[in-house]
């Protein structure tokens, strides 16, 4: 009986691990987005983060064909430098890479869009050959 419930436990921490990886540590998905720049702020209790939003414009409507739709996009950022670098270059257009995870940690950020580089800002000295991490 011993020997079942030491598999039966070592199982289910094998099981609750690989979740757990995959709930959190497991990349969903990478890509880019481009816009302006609306907020950047640092928040948070006892983990301090870089909370963001891009506001991305675009045509294409339900109703109409010829109205402009905005589109928000939230993000957080964990870098310090990278977070410093959004906060002098708010309320400009620029690109930015992220990565998508399933669920959000604390010291991660609040959202499940983390951005960890900066591809290009327009109007800025930013190289856009490489990108900011």
């Amino acid at each position: 009986m011993r020997k079942f419930l030491l598999i039966f436990f070592i199982v289910l921490l094998l099981v609750l691990a690989g979740f757990f990886y995959w709930r959190f540590s497991f990349v969903f998905a990478e890509g880019t987005k481009a816009g302006v720049l609306n907020t950047i702020q640092k928040k948070g209790f006892i983990f301090k983060t870089y909370e963001g939003k891009i506001i991305q414009t675009g045509f294409g409507s339900n109703q109409s064909s010829s109205t402009i739709q905005s589109n928000y996009f939230d993000f957080s950022v964990e870098n310090e430098r990278l977070g410093q670098k959004l906060m002098e270059n708010s309320g400009k257009n620029m690109e930015l890479h992220y990565k998508r995870y399933l669920g959000a940690l604390p010291w991660r950020g609040m959202q499940t869009y983390i951005v960890d580089s900066i591809y290009s800002i327009e109007n800025s000295n930013v190289n856009n050959e490489m990108p900011i991490r």
